[in-house]
């Protein structure tokens, strides 16, 4: 981005097709900023979900997005993945289907991302939310809200409910 050496347009750099970014949709980092994919965690290819972030968002530097592949089994004797690493283990041990999956991770248009913050499975932000920085994202997050923490709770609404009704209906991103 011309101006900003540490800012990139993410749309432009990613090679995953389980990973749609809207236009304009940018990722700052001092350095390498072009790879953002990299800040996208546990997305295997042999779980069927996606990363989807609508258009305009920004996104700040050290932001991480935890997908399915990050869930462990919690109901056996052990929460260790002996299947993933040994196929002799395959007929004791659940299979990838067994795991707790989430969904596709959603983040809609005009969203802002603060520094380090972390974004769980299969949660999804909707238009206008703002994250805090070092926030961790456990549930979703509804439209034009200011969340925060670990985990994140509402600090408020951005306007009010009749203002953000119309925002949402005008959908200036399109």
């Amino acid at each position: 981005m011309q101006g900003f050496p540490q800012v990139c347009f993410i749309k432009n750099t990613i090679s995953n097709p389980h990973r749609i970014i809207g236009d304009y949709t940018y990722y700052e980092e001092p350095e390498d900023s072009e790879n953002f994919e990299l800040k996208v965690l546990y997305h295997f290819p042999f779980i069927s979900h996606r990363l989807i972030i609508g258009k305009f968002c920004a996104i700040s530097r050290g932001v991480k997005f935890l997908m399915n592949g990050a869930n462990h089994k919690m109901s056996g004797f052990s929460t260790y993945p002996f299947e993933y690493f040994d196929k002799s283990w395959e007929r004791v041990t659940p299979q990838s289907n067994e795991y707790p999956f989430k969904g596709d991770t959603v983040i809609d248009n005009d969203v802002w991302i603060g520094y380090e913050a972390v974004i769980m499975p299969g949660v999804k932000v909707g238009d206008g939310a703002i994250i805090a920085a070092k926030s961790v994202v456990t549930k979703d997050v509804s439209p034009y809200t200011f969340v925060g923490g670990n985990p994140t709770t509402l600090i408020r609404q951005r306007f009010t409910d009749e203002v953000i009704q119309m925002l949402l209906k005008v959908s200036w991103w399109d």
